[in-house]
């Protein structure tokens, strides 16, 4: 059974024109606990039915000892919950939630190497494991994110996911911008990326995040390239 908690917004940052951080902070709590890839359920005061009212978005900050937590949420026209958290939203309201919860995560002992591949907000999961690997100095293999978006502008975490790439020889980033014709990096979609760098992947598993469409091409593609089943791992986005 899920506990309910009371929180308070306490920062706003837009990071793209449409994607907004949200960092809530848990008024019931000194210390919220949790696994990185894990998600919360919001309540939000959207429509009079409860089950219309709910919406669950992935925890993008690692675990730290803290009762913060931060969300990195993308606007979709119309969407109740868009409307809400982009329009009417402010530092200082309060919001209900339930969780964290999930089984998107990594296994506590990270023997293979390891490919994430997302587009768009689908990357909060990921941010989360893999500052939860670098703060805590976990023992691991290879880390591959492969980040795929429209335009250079939508790009989410940029410069601190560059920064750490510099700062850590185990972790390679990648960018596919499928939209933006003057870009010097991988242009199209995320696919032809892992097909290309990951044709021998015995000692590799593959965690895919985002909308069903990229999700269901890619399982079928790995397959195709014989990734064995439990070597895929998955979360769904809408």
């Amino acid at each position: 059974m899920w506990t309910w908690h009371k929180s308070k917004i306490i920062k706003i940052v837009d990071e793209t024109s449409t994607t907004k951080r949200f960092w809530i902070e848990v008024s019931d709590l000194e210390k919220i606990e949790f696994r990185a890839g894990q998600f919360i359920t919001m309540d939000l005061p959207i429509h009079k039915k409860r089950l219309k009212r709910w919406r669950s978005y992935s925890i993008a900050n690692a675990p730290d000892g803290t009762n913060i937590l931060e969300l990195c949420i993308v606007y979709l026209e119309g969407g109740l919950a868009s409307e809400y958290l982009f329009k009417e939203v402010k530092v200082g309201d309060e919001l209900t939630f339930k969780g964290p919860t999930g089984v998107f995560t990594l296994p506590q002992e990270l023997e293979n190497d390891i490919v994430l591949i997302c587009t768009g907000t689908g990357v909060a999961p990921f941010r989360s494991m893999i500052w939860d690997i670098f703060e805590h100095k976990k023992a691991h293999q290879k880390i591959h994110l492969i980040f795929g978006t429209r335009y250079e502008k939508n790009i989410l975490y940029r410069k601190e996911l560059e920064e750490l790439e510099k700062q850590w020889p185990d972790f390679y980033y990648t960018v596919v911008l499928s939209r933006e014709r003057d870009w010097a990096g991988y242009q199209g979609y995320v696919h032809p990326v892992y097909e290309k760098l990951y044709q021998k992947h015995e000692q590799t598993k593959f965690y895919l995040c985002g909308w069903q469409n990229m999700i269901d091409e890619a399982k079928e593609r790995l397959l195709a390239m014989g990734v064995e089943k439990e070597n895929i791992v998955y979360e769904l986005y809408g």
